[in-house]
């Protein structure tokens, strides 16, 4: 900046040349050009500005600020700031933190924030004669702090959630008949189940899960070996709350048929697909999960919170519809539901 201020026409400005400058400001504009803080000399009524180098990253893609005045470099903002400068000349400092100003720098307005002191500046007879703005901008601090505000409100709306969740799978675990370490181990499974779900949601910020992501996820605790099940299907992406539902579901599914069906035989196999086809104008999406080689193909005769979550909860959570049937070859279960329903259907397939 030293050999810009050197070059620039002084000539027919209202400071003159710089060797006719005076002592105070020769001075403030030596101190202030060896700072490596952003900081700028507004000199006289006309408010001549005398910006150091760092303070050019500030101005962004505004046209050179030296020698112009400060309440031109400003004018989008003046309004704010210029009653600021004011009190700098009337010889009050003023310090402010984090102020929000919406400036125009790179072509478009943008909201940024500054921590800034106007102090005025006097000469060897005490008249102020100008004014330095020391400044930092804070703007990706603020942005930071408001953005941690908002992780924070949506983390405590997610865990009212998640709690309001939790104590519906508990009420209706312990609801009826049932033995305290049937339902202790019950809502333990149910609960353990939610945390996994949580795991795969938290990859894309809880908004949405692919759907092998969560069958697998889910299903891996139920199997001695991987052979044992079948998943495939095209890459569906469901939205946060079918995570949940389809989630639980699908626990639901693999823990009766670990406990009754294909999985407690040796010899028995799941296999759990997925296709879209076309239905009229929408393209449906079907999901079936097929037992082969159960011991048992009997329907129970007591229906609990696990029939409620494939019969009720999961169809209306996919706008859809469920079907539950008892084969010789074990239990089969279908949900089918219209596409609009997704979060997003991509055509590449995964297998």
């Amino acid at each position: 900046m030293a050999e810009q201020i050197l070059a620039y026409d002084w000539s027919d400005h209202p400071l003159g040349p710089p060797e006719q400058w005076p002592a105070t400001l020769k001075t403030t504009v030596a101190i202030v050009l060896s700072s490596h803080f952003p900081q700028c000399i507004v000199w006289g009524a006309d408010l001549t500005t005398i910006p150091n180098d760092a303070f050019l990253p500030i101005l962004g893609r505004k046209p050179p600020a030296l020698g112009r005045p400060f309440s031109e470099v400003w004018s989008e903002v003046w309004n704010n700031i210029g009653p600021i400068a004011e009190r700098a000349y009337a010889g009050e400092p003023t310090f402010i933190e984090d102020y929000p100003l919406e400036i125009e720098r790179e072509g478009n307005p943008e909201s940024a924030w500054f921590t800034f002191c106007y102090s005025p500046v006097r000469d060897e007879y005490g008249k102020v004669v100008g004014m330095l703005d020391t400044v930092i901008e804070t703007t990706p601090t603020v942005l930071g702090r408001k953005q941690s505000e908002v992780v924070a409100q949506e983390l405590v709306h997610r865990v009212k959630n998640a709690l309001a969740v939790a104590q519906a799978i508990a009420a209706q675990t312990l609801r009826g008949e049932i033995s305290l370490a049937d339902a202790r181990e019950r809502l333990e499974s149910r609960l353990q189940a939610m945390a996994r779900t949580h795991d795969v949601l938290i990859r894309s910020d809880w908004n949405e899960a692919d759907v092998a992501d969560i069958i697998n996820h889910i299903v891996a605790p139920h199997l001695d070996h991987p052979e044992r099940a079948i998943v495939e299907g095209p890459r569906v992406v469901v939205t946060g709350r079918q995570t949940l539902s389809l989630a639980l579901a699908i626990h639901e599914l693999a823990t009766n048929a670990s406990k009754y069906g294909a999985l407690s035989a040796p010899e028995g196999r799941i296999a759990i697909r997925w296709t879209r086809h076309q239905d009229g104008t929408d393209s449906a999406f079907v999901l079936t999960w097929q037992e082969s080689g159960s011991p048992t193909s009997e329907e129970p005769s007591r229906k609990g919170f696990g029939t409620q979550i494939l019969t009720r909860m999961l169809p209306a959570d996919f706008q859809g519809h469920s079907d539950l049937t008892f084969e010789a070859e074990g239990l089969r279960f279908t949900l089918t539901a219209p596409a609009s329903a997704l979060a997003t259907v991509k055509p590449s397939s995964r297998q």
